[in-house]
């Protein structure tokens, strides 16, 4: 049995208000691809930008490997997106909002994909009502069981 792989960037509900979601295919190379799969991989402090109307990932983490064909571990690597959806995501920056990977996984047919998000940032105070509301469910799953 195979393994699927689902790497997952926690911090963003946390950080972020989630405006709209994307699944966009990344370009990589063979040796990320073996990375990836040894699930050595991480999405913190991550972000994309737009580069001469291409969207690009930067700071995705993908650990080197011990061999002379190996790439590094932080480079910058180009997502693929349909154009409308390109042109509607890079509108939409305009208005102080940031696209933020939030997942890396393997699809049904072996490719990786990344699903990124359209985000807007909160407010300290937003972060303290995230955290109230996480502790309510927390106390009524121990208390009712579910």
């Amino acid at each position: 049995m195979i393994k699927k792989v689902n790497i997952t960037n926690p911090a963003v509900k946390y950080e972020y208000f989630i405006l709209d979601t994307y699944v966009a295919g990344i370009k990589l190379i063979g040796s990320e691809v073996k990375s990836i799969r040894e699930m050595r991989s991480h999405l913190l402090g991550s972000y994309c930008y737009f580069d001469n109307g291409e969207l690009y990932v930067k700071d995705l983490h993908i650990p080197e490997r011990g061999s002379a064909y190996t790439h590094q571990a932080h480079r910058t690597r180009k997502l693929l997106l349909k154009k409308r959806e390109l042109i509607k995501l890079e509108n939409s920056l305009d208005k102080h909002l940031t696209i933020v990977p939030v997942r890396l996984f393997e699809n049904e047919k072996g490719i990786f994909k990344l699903e990124i998000c359209l985000v807007k940032g909160k407010k300290s105070w937003d972060k303290r009502q995230s955290i109230k509301e996480r502790d309510i469910d927390r106390d009524i799953k121990k208390r009712f069981g579910k």
